[in-house]
C-alpha cells in the first residue's frame, strides 16, 4: 500500500483520504525518485523483468521459501 503526504509546517499531511485505522503507526521511507542505472543497465534490468514475467506466466516458478533458503545458505545462516 502506498500513501502520499506533503510536508507542511514541519508536519506530514496526507494528500488523499485513507482507510487506515486511527492510531496506525507508519514507518516512512523517503523516495529518491530514481536510481543510478545507465541506459545499458536499465535495458538489462527491463529485459530481466520481462523474462521473469514470461517465466511466471508459464508457471516456471520456484516457491519463495526455496529462494529464501538458498539466500540464507549463501550468507551462512
Amino acid at each position: 500500500m502506498g500513501v502520499k503526504a506533503t510536508v507542511t509546517n514541519g508536519r506530514l499531511v496526507m494528500d488523499e483520504p485513507t482507510t487506515l485505522p486511527e492510531g496506525t503507526v507508519l514507518e516512512l521511507v523517503i523516495d529518491d525518485e530514481g536510481d543510478e542505472l545507465d541506459d545499458r543497465e536499465r535495458a538489462a534490468l527491463d529485459a530481466a523483468i520481462s523474462e521473469s514475467l514470461r517465466q511466471a506466466a508459464n508457471g516456471d516458478t520456484v516457491p519463495a521459501d526455496d529462494v529464501l533458503a538458498k539466500l540464507r545458505a549463501r550468507r551462512g545462516r
